[in-house]
């Protein structure tokens, strides 16, 4: 463990006593950010709201999280699909007894040891579910880069400055996302209203830190006004209504898709490794209708966490600044909950998406799904001790949810990688 991670944790541990942190972003980046939730806690590290408190895993400074192969063996990582045989068996015993579905790339990248590669039907394609929100914040970053190619501080500013409001596109939406009032200091988890108004930085942080499907169809949506309006972005909603009023759909259908899926492809994914093909809210798919439907694999996956850590994903700032958007301080589920993970930094994501048909005796519950029922974890994992691992992890077992499998999972993957 390094001086200032535990310098880190010493001071926030004495400070937060029993305080409760919601958010993905780290705890301190509200100067750098203004997401305005982040500004409740640092009142909750000044004690002055109470709450529960976190896992040490998730106190880390902004500046404490770092681009892991960012200028270093990128020789070996150009093809890193080796398998390594002593991991590949540890793995192949995880699953005898478990749904055919299953589907991982296992990656440890621990520095001073060899890099160690595994999988398990890699190329196997699912629904991505939100999982595909990855895409849409490698696509802002991507169009940002196309207005400010030379200066990442205007990027930053234009997030920050850019106020949104929700709109229709953000209906019907299941998601609560959390809101606060820096002057009354009021706060309130909730449904996202039409009404609501966020930076785009805001609405970038609820899309990944707490899944909101009405931010995500509100930040793909910005993507394709960044494509159109360029450096003179934002319109106003005025413009904004005639711009997708008078576009023909298919232009509009076009642009959307070029926005999510042309990053991906510039980092080597493949159009059957990965993408996404409608809005997240079904008023977003009725103005830009989608094609094609998403789809993605663990390989494919597995291919953004490495582009993400050697900074490829636009540049070496956005990829950090991604990875930062994907710390999980918020309550871990699934994949991220395991108990072996609690000292860990986990940058996550998750996702789902089941359906059902008639079946006699079969009652329809959420995650439990009779026709689909996709459930995919992404994590990258860094332990105190400089253990650092990816995982991606796709299923689809038909009417279980299989979180706690997920999570189970996580538990003898990270005991098998740090058994070296």
């Amino acid at each position: 463990m390094n001086s200032n991670f535990k310098i880190t944790v010493v001071l926030i541990l004495l400070l937060i006593g029993t305080a409760s942190i919601i958010s993905s972003y780290p705890i301190d980046g509200y100067l750098f950010s203004q997401i305005r939730r982040l500004n409740r806690l640092q009142l909750i590290l000044e004690g002055k709201i109470n709450d529960t408190k976190l896992l040490p895993g998730q106190l880390l400074s902004i500046n404490d999280i770092k681009l892991s192969l960012y200028g270093t063996r990128l020789d070996s990582l150009t093809n890193f699909r080796k398998i390594d045989a002593e991991l590949q068996n540890k793995l192949n015993r995880l699953f005898p007894n478990k749904d055919e579905s299953y589907s991982i790339c296992v990656l440890e990248i621990t520095a001073k040891q060899k890099l160690r590669y595994a999988e398990r039907q890699p190329d196997r394609t699912f629904m991505p579910g939100s999982i595909g929100k990855l895409a849409i914040i490698a696509g802002l970053f991507a169009e940002l880069e196309k207005i400010y190619p030379a200066s990442f501080p205007k990027r930053i500013d234009l997030l920050k400055r850019s106020k949104i409001r929700a709109g229709r596109w953000a209906i019907p939406n299941s998601h609560t996302i959390p809101i606060f009032d820096p002057e009354t200091k009021a706060f309130e988890k909730r449904l996202v209203r039409e009404r609501d108004v966020c930076t785009l930085f805001e609405w970038a942080d609820h899309m990944l830190s707490v899944s909101s499907n009405a931010a995500a169809s509100v930040v793909w949506k910005e993507l394709v006004l960044l494509r159109h309006y360029g450096i003179n972005y934002p319109p106003s909603e005025e413009e904004e209504k005639n711009f997708f009023e008078k576009t023909p759909k298919t232009e509009l259908r076009d642009m959307m898709m070029s926005v999510v899926n042309d990053p991906l492809r510039k980092i080597g994914i493949t159009e059957t490794q990965w993408q996404l093909g409608s809005f997240f809210t079904k008023e977003g798919k009725r103005i830009i209708p989608g094609e094609g439907g998403s789809i993605a694999s663990p390989f494919g996956l597995m291919k953004y966490l490495v582009a993400l850590e050697k900074g490829e994903i636009v540049d070496k700032e956005s990829s950090l600044e991604i990875k930062r958007l994907m710390y999980m301080t918020d309550r871990r589920i699934r994949y991220a909950q395991s108990p072996a993970l609690k000292n860990a930094a986990v940058y996550f994501k998750s996702g789902s998406y089941y359906s059902c048909i008639p079946e006699p005796d079969f009652e329809c519950k959420k995650y439990s799904g009779n026709k689909q029922n996709y459930m995919n974890s992404v994590a990258i994992i860094e332990h105190p001790d400089g253990t650092k691992y990816f995982v991606t992890l796709m299923s689809n077992v038909l009417k279980k949810n299989s979180g706690t499998d997920h999570m189970y999972l996580a538990s003898e993957i990270d005991r098998i990688i740090r058994q070296r």
